[in-house]
Order: C-alpha cells, then sequence, then structure tokens
C-alpha cells in the first residue's frame, strides 16, 4: 500500500537536515523524497526505484522547476533493499545536496534552482514512514 506524506510552509534552510526512518515495503517498486517549494517546484527529487527498466536498482535525482523536469542523475549503486529498515538524512548545504544512505554511501545533488530555504516536504510511495525530524 503506497503511502504519501505532504507538508507546507516548512522553514528548513541551509545546513538544515531532514531525517526519515521507515520501511521500504517488500513489493516495493519506489519512493520519493521531495524538497522544495511546492509539487510543481521541487529542488530536490530523491527516488529511490526497484524495478527500473533501464538499470534495475537504481537511485535518481532530479529537480523540477514550472512543472518541468530536469535531467535525471542516476546511480546504480543502490544500497536501499525491499523490506528493510533505513533511515536516511537529507541535508540542504548551499549549492548542493547531500544524501545519506545506510552503508555510508552519500550522494551529492547541485541545488541548481539555487535555494536556501524548503517549504515543501513530501514523501510518498512504496515506504512505511516510522519517523521524520528536521534539525
Amino acid at each position: 500500500m503506497s503511502m504519501q506524506l505532504e507538508l507546507k510552509n516548512i522553514h528548513m534552510r541551509t545546513g538544515d537536515q531532514l531525517k526519515v526512518k521507515g520501511e521500504i515495503l517488500h513489493d516495493a517498486e519506489r519512493f520519493q523524497i521531495d524538497l522544495g517549494y511546492d509539487e510543481e517546484d521541487l529542488a530536490l527529487h530523491f527516488n529511490p526505484r526497484f524495478h527500473d527498466d533501464t538499470d534495475g536498482a537504481v537511485l535518481v535525482c532530479n529537480s523540477k522547476t514550472g512543472g518541468c523536469w530536469g535531467d535525471e542523475i542516476r546511480d546504480t549503486h543502490n544500497p536501499l533493499h525491499r523490506g528493510s529498515e533505513v533511515k536516511i538524512v537529507l541535508k540542504l548545504a548551499g549549492d548542493t545536496f547531500e544524501v545519506e544512505l545506510p552503508d555510508g554511501q552519500e550522494l551529492q545533488f547541485p541545488n541548481r534552482a539555487g535555494v536556501d530555504l524548503i517549504s515543501y516536504i513530501r514523501i510518498r510511495g512504496d515506504f512505511k514512514l516510522t519517523s521524520f525530524k528536521i534539525c
């Protein structure tokens, strides 16, 4: 069963971290964590996929401006597994976003829009959220 959490009027600033804990569903196809201004303007779209037609299990990052997607950045080293409990930390670090994954892997994604304030967070997909913290 797919879940969705959508938060508006958040004040996540440069240097802040979003810590997400939960369980990836046993039959997961994908889930996503979005940070931005609203659903049409996303500074970071973090999208682990477990059965991608091109790359199999892959981590996809992207941004969306005015409803138009940018170029995907794909990483085929996906340490996330179906049925596992995970902690993912996303940090707005000035000109980049840093994503810390369970095996110590860290992804960096450029802050293409140059945002210094995140006011919209959405988590949805094949994921059971157990903890959510901005610090």
